[in-house]
């Protein structure tokens, strides 16, 4: 929890450089860790879709069946903002116990800021 915690310290100190804008172009090469579950278009895969997820509540996709630790999570209206979205992956089990979600989570501040960058605007190329 303390790595987790250090970590998130450490990526809201970048959001006044320009590494916390990321490179969405460095973050879909991010985004290959992510693509076996998860996708950028409006289609749910063994996770949901990403897409949209900035802004958008926590586990609200419609037709995707969340685990019971996710939409427990999500109680009070949390919504997918960077900050939490850049906490959740540096250790998506310590941040959400009992996630079906299998990734260990992205080591690098850098990787997530990129990653984000990505998911902010996927058609990047």
């Amino acid at each position: 929890m303390k790595h987790l915690l250090a970590g998130a310290a450490a990526f809201l100190c970048l959001t006044t450089s320009a590494l916390a804008e990321g490179d969405p172009i460095a973050g879909k090469a991010v985004f290959k860790k992510c693509m076996a579950c998860h996708s950028t278009e409006p289609v749910n895969k063994v996770g949901p879709t990403l897409s949209g997820i900035i802004g958008r509540p926590v586990a609200s996709i419609a037709d995707y069946g969340y685990s019971p630790a996710m939409t427990a999570f999500a109680e009070g209206g949390k919504q997918w903002s960077e900050g939490l979205i850049a906490e959740y992956l540096m250790a998506p089990k310590a941040m959400v116990p009992g996630t079906r979600m299998t990734f260990a989570g992205l080591k690098k501040i850098e990787d997530i800021a990129n990653l984000i960058a990505y998911l902010k605007s996927p058609a990047q190329e």
